[in-house]
């Protein structure tokens, strides 16, 4: 397999963590015989600072023309009192506009290994819980019309029939691929957009007979994440809705440096990026965890590049060496083998091996 890659190691621990990513990525070539072209672009504060815009046209570009995008982290303090139009996450938004990235896959999984840090109780969460957020990425609220008038502001929440559709499909694939069910969420008592989400996910169910479609509203979805999260698996979810639930789900883990996201459009081209901020304040210290940024490098190879049995590889040689007892600091705890952000990426590569 050959493919190209544009790689953005953004700002803050950024460049620490796709170091790491990148190493275990060349083990995966060596192993299995395949040769990825990986480019460097700039994106974010690191694009400010040398070309005075969050995402040059070289960028932009450079990823459209890519098998897949993999995205550190953008942003940070020091650049916080710029205007809106030139903050990094500009650039983010640039990217997924710009690859037309409308589904975005937000995993959240409990590591066996890390389940004393989760903030829930053991029986509520047991030691398996793996769900799978399916966030409409490119409309909502966040792209609908929206203003400001003397008396007050307005943000509108807009969708079409054909931006529901595909979507929803996407989570009945996901679901397929799993355990065959699929939970749409959505405010359907309430919001004309989500009475037409409702109605388009019920048609598209008849498509989908061996998966089972239910439907909750936010507000009770977000209660049973943390009431019962082991009765969800599969959730699809318009853009703001999604916003708000993937990052609930991903504390019930407790681990926000553990999970990676993709971002992906109709075919195989797809950006990846762990779910976790900049830490400006670590960067450069050899303190960051790599792992969700090696994940997201497993995701890229599943979805992709079709390497299910690559992906696989890197998420069994993190379980091999969380087993052996090795944590960077945010998932350290008593009695464990306290390791920086190289030395976790070398474990990782490692383990591949064996």
């Amino acid at each position: 397999m050959k493919g190209r890659i544009a790689v953005i190691a953004g700002d803050g621990i950024g460049p620490d963590i796709m170091k790491e990513a990148l190493a275990v990525l060349e083990r995966v070539e060596q192993r299995y015989g395949h040769e990825f072209a990986v480019t460097h672009y700039l994106a974010g504060g690191a694009a400010l600072d040398v070309h005075n815009t969050p995402l040059p046209a070289e960028t932009l570009s450079g990823c459209q023309a890519s098998d897949a995008v993999l995205l550190g982290s953008l942003g940070g303090p020091k650049w916080d009192t710029l205007p809106s139009a030139l903050r990094p996450e500009k650039g983010l938004l640039g990217l997924r506009g710009g690859l037309s990235l409308f589904c975005n896959l937000r995993p959240a999984i409990m590591y066996r290994q890390l389940s004393a840090a989760c903030p829930l109780k053991a029986e509520v969460v047991g030691d398996d819980l793996d769900i799978m957020v399916v966030r409409e990425l490119t409309g909502g609220i966040y792209f609908g019309e929206r203003g400001r008038d003397e008396d007050g502001a307005y943000d509108t929440m807009r969708y079409t029939r054909a931006e529901i559709e595909r979507i929803i499909r996407k989570g009945f694939e996901i679901a397929r691929g799993r355990s065959k069910r699929l939970c749409s969420v959505d405010k359907a008592n309430i919001l004309s957009s989500s009475q037409l989400w409702r109605e388009v996910a019920n048609e598209v169910a008849g498509e989908y007979r061996d998966v089972e479609l239910s439907h909750l509203y936010v507000d009770n979805a977000a209660m049973q994440l943390v009431r019962n999260p082991r009765q969800f698996d599969v959730i699809v979810t318009e853009n703001m809705f999604g916003d708000i639930l993937s990052d609930e789900a991903s504390q019930i883990t407790g681990s926000i440096g553990m999970l990676p996201s993709a971002s992906l459009r109709e075919d195989r081209v797809g950006m990846y990026e762990p779910i976790h901020g900049s830490a400006p304040d670590i960067a450069g210290k050899d303190l960051a965890n790599p792992i969700a940024m090696i994940l997201s490098v497993a995701m890229m190879l599943r979805h992709s590049f079709a390497l299910p049995d690559e992906a696989k590889a890197i998420e069994d040689a993190i379980s091999l060496v969380l087993d052996e007892g090795y944590r960077t600091a945010d998932i350290y705890s008593a009695g464990m083998k306290r390791v920086g952000t190289a030395e976790m990426g070398h474990l990782i590569a490692d383990a591949l091996e064996k």
